[in-house]
């Protein structure tokens, strides 16, 4: 039997995602809790700036172009994961497009497209194994 794939990183869009004034506040806190875990986090946002209390939850922050690419292309993905020291196998990317989920998943990512975040959060903590809290 293969060995259970570890994540170690987390990729987190910005609009539609973390500026969901019911569910942002709780994915907030789920980066904290993860990168406390040791789990390497991004914010990675084609926006040009996001809320300093939404950036300064995240390890990195990556907004528009990386390395010269855009989202949704998988170059875009594999950049951000660059950006985190890992392989973007070793991410997941949580974007509420799914075209762009879609290019996490080609660059080689776990994508979850959010669509709320009790859904969201609960994938999350069995990917990555971060408690998703109450």
């Amino acid at each position: 039997m293969p060995e259970p794939r570890t994540l170690r990183g987390l990729i987190v869009d910005y609009g539609g995602v973390l500026d969901d004034p019911e569910g942002g506040p709780r994915l907030l806190a789920y980066a904290r809790r993860a990168a406390d875990g040791g789990i390497r986090t991004a914010l990675f946002s084609g926006a040009h700036a996001v809320p300093d209390g939404c950036a300064d939850a995240f390890g990195t922050v990556l907004l528009g172009a990386v390395r010269g690419a855009r989202k949704p292309s998988p170059d875009a993905f594999a950049a951000a994961a660059a950006a985190i020291g890992l392989d973007p196998a070793d991410c997941v990317v949580v974007d509420d497009m799914g075209v762009c989920v879609r290019g996490a998943a080609a660059a080689g990512a776990v994508g979850v497209q959010h669509v709320s975040a009790d859904a969201t959060l609960a994938e999350l903590e069995i990917l990555l194994g971060v408690d998703a809290g109450s």
